[in-house]
């Protein structure tokens, strides 16, 4: 593990139906959590990279996450962004799942 990361808990399992998403504060710092339709959780940096809008707010459809102010889209599961407006990929980060705790490596 790198100095500086850790594993924070995010959310339970039970918050989160599958596609959906849900917006996770740590700090400064803002992700998203997805719950993709097999059930698999996926987290990346929380805004879009074209205005900063929070992508909590957007459709989940499949494994895409649409941005709810320009409808830009991102491969949730990599961070991909896959339309315009949003031209910037972002960063995606590790998610495990322990007990009922879903946790995000930061």
């Amino acid at each position: 593990m790198t100095s500086g990361e850790n594993w924070v808990v995010a959310c339970t399992v039970d918050a989160l139906q599958p596609e959906e998403a849900l917006r996770v504060d740590v700090g400064s710092r803002t992700f998203v959590v997805v719950r993709s339709p097999d059930g698999n959780f996926f987290a990346m940096d929380g805004h879009c990279s074209h205005e900063k809008v929070h992508l909590a707010d957007g459709i989940v459809d499949g494994n895409i996450i649409e941005c709810p102010k320009h409808f830009g889209t991102f491969d949730y599961r990599s961070g991909e962004s896959r339309a315009l407006p949003a031209c910037i990929d972002l960063k995606s980060y590790q998610v495990k799942v322990e007990a009922d705790s879903v946790y995000i490596r930061v």
